[in-house]
């Protein structure tokens, strides 16, 4: 790090009660060090934080700071007053005229007050309201050194996206504690893992962090049975090029290879849909043309989606687009004003809300647990719930708690559990990193790879959304859940090209049908054309062109679905052939048909779509 810090701590301890969070602890910060922190829940990442910026004093030890250090704080409970209004809370004395001349401090605004009027009080604001409003007022000051706790909470992925784009162009030094390991990644130079009272210290964001880490245990001869863990998946997730990786290991990339020489296989997409459709039969869940409305706002207007077995499907949305209720009406929880939302015969659906649940103060962990069922089944063998219960942190004493006494992060887990001790063949997941540190999400996504059924996941983490589902969809303000074949990346082009909203729409399945054999080709459908550079023309509403259109999109999108599979199918066969050269011959040139398939059936369905948008 820097040699002149602009603040050290030096054998820092810090205990509360018997438990120490902090054992002589000595590091430093330089100018323009952007650090990430990471560690369990309850293991001293915010007494860290509360401790280097003079909010809480040590039991031992010493914090110097550069003279006149300026220091800007967010804290995961945000400090507004809720008599003020937005203006006086974010902008404080700063006249229009002076914010809105400054390019910068412009776009702060702009960027993060988007859709809150500035002469709105405080009192009333939602939660993500109130957490923009809190991050723009710290962003909006001149500090040299940035403190964050948590600042992705409540934020979308588009405004998660601009945030570490922002505090990556600032000159001012960053720590920041996340749990958003596509954060860290984004931002960060450094990682500090907090465990045992200790700080460790590695170089690069979270991608270099987890194979650091390995690297250490590996030349600390560590035993077979520790690199069989849940870091060892992780490693092999990075190694085949996670789509959340950006920064770069600067250590020996062979000894990282050398730890996943045997890495275990990816999800197996076709085993799981083939269990999931045991399970499901067919039909899962259907929404046809259905308008669906919270109040007096429409969110879909004559949306026809289909959901089949073993989908794993991500949603994204600005705040407010509707993401939430989309789940409320494929649980049933909220109804369409018009269409209809069919359910499969042999659906078991669960939905992870928002909240938390409601619980027996007094009851215990394991008794709770062991009450729902003792031994649950995936794809990959049956798991007794203590084993989940201990795989999701509850070891020890935890195991026997009340549940009065469970902290929030574990009220979550604790939710999570009891969703899936259930067997359930379609979940539902709302914002389900919410208060989970790292290791338990490398837990809940490990369990996931297993999990034989239909997955609907709405998250901000992007992370977390590219690494458990198979296809994005995303709610653009027109009424309609449409498919991004190259995922969140599209989605954030999109949003900030302006591009029309229907350029992609998809109005038909997610499902596992293959739909038509491969190299099939079909006479175009009414509505479009055969010329590539013809512009369709807009069929008139309840037209047979546009009935053919709409189901031209449908059986484009399941030959799409096959052809997806297809090319996964392919990438896994050429990654085990690498000593059989025919073999890969075969392989590359069945894989460009494939590919050349593909881009055929996008433009047919573009057109498609184009005739009835």
């Amino acid at each position: 790090m820097a040699q002149q810090n602009l603040l050290n701590l030096e054998k820092v301890s810090k205990s509360y009660g018997i438990r120490p969070l902090l054992a002589e602890v000595s590091l430093g910060i330089g100018a323009g060090d952007r650090i990430g922190i990471v560690g369990r829940n309850g293991d001293g990442k915010t007494t860290l934080l509360e401790v280097m910026s003079g909010i809480e004093a040590p039991d031992d030890g010493r914090v110097s700071q550069q003279r006149g250090l300026l220091i800007g704080y967010l804290h995961q409970g945000d400090e507004l007053v809720d008599s003020h209004t937005v203006r006086e809370a974010v902008l404080g004395g700063r006249s229009d005229h002076e914010w809105a001349a400054d390019s910068t401090l412009r776009e702060i605004v702009t960027e993060l007050l988007a859709g809150v009027e500035l002469d709105r009080a405080v009192l009333g604001l939602s939660g993500g309201e109130r957490r923009r409003c809190a991050l723009a007022a710290l962003l909006l000051g001149d500090h040299e050194l940035i403190v964050l706790d948590e600042p992705t909470n409540h934020l979308d992925v588009e405004a998660v996206a601009w945030l570490a784009g922002h505090l990556r162009r600032r000159t001012s030094a960053l720590v920041v504690v996340t749990h958003d390991r596509w954060f860290l990644d984004e931002v960060c130079q450094w990682t500090w893992e907090v465990h045992d009272g200790q700080v460790d210290v590695y170089e690069g964001g979270y991608a270099a962090f987890v194979l650091a880490k390995a690297e250490r245990a590996r030349q600390a001869s560590a035993s077979e049975a520790r690199r069989q863990n849940l870091m060892k998946k992780e490693l092999a997730w990075l190694r085949r090029g996670a789509p959340a990786r950006t920064s770069k290991p600067k250590f020996r990339i062979d000894a990282a290879n050398q730890l996943i020489e045997d890495e275990p296989p990816p999800r197996d997409r076709l085993e799981l849909q083939k269990f999931a459709t045991q399970r499901l039969g067919k039909d899962v869940i259907d929404v046809e043309n259905v308008d669906l409305f919270r109040g007096e706002r429409q969110l879909l207007s004559g949306a026809t989606w289909r959901l089949g077995a073993g989908d794993r499907v991500g949603i994204v949305g600005v705040n407010g687009a509707g993401k939430t209720s989309v789940l409320s009406l494929l649980s049933g929880t909220l109804a369409p004003r018009a269409g209809r939302m069919k359910l499969g015969r042999t659906v078991a659906l669960q939905h992870l809300t928002q909240a938390l649940d409601d619980v027996d103060p007094d009851g215990r962990v394991l008794p709770t647990i062991e009450g729902i069922r003792r031994v649950t089944t995936t794809a990959s063998g049956e798991i007794t719930a203590t084993s989940l219960l201990e795989r999701f942190g509850f070891t020890g004493d935890r195991l026997t708690a009340r549940l009065g006494d469970l902290s929030g992060g574990e009220r979550r887990r604790f939710q999570l559990l009891k969703l899936l001790l259930t067997e359930p063949n379609v979940l539902l997941l709302d914002e389900p990193t919410n208060d989970l540190d790292i290791e338990t999400l490398n837990v809940l996504e490990d369990f996931l790879d297993a999990w034989p059924g239909t997955l609907v996941v709405v998250s901000h983490d992007r992370y977390f959304l590219e690494r458990v589902t198979d296809s994005v969809w995303a709610l653009l303000g027109d009424g309609q859940l449409s498919m991004l074949p190259r995922g969140v990346d599209e989605y954030l082009e999109r949003r900030s090209s302006g591009l029309p909203t229907s350029a992609t729409e998809g109005r038909a399945s997610g499902t596992a049908d293959g739909g038509g054999r491969g190299g099939e080709t079909r006479p175009r459908e009414p509505g479009s054309s055969g010329d590539p550079g013809a512009v369709p023309t807009k069929a008139k509403p309840g037209s047979a062109e546009e009935r053919a259109a709409r189901k031209a999109i449908s059986r484009i999108e399941k030959q799409l679905q096959r052809v997806l599979l297809r090319e996964i199918e392919l990438n896994s066969e050429l990654e085990q052939s690498t000593d059989d050269y025919e073999r890969l011959a075969a392989l590359g040139a069945e894989l460009h048909q494939v590919l050349a398939e593909k881009d055929d059936l996008e433009m047919e369905w573009l057109e498609a779509s184009e005739v009835v948008e």
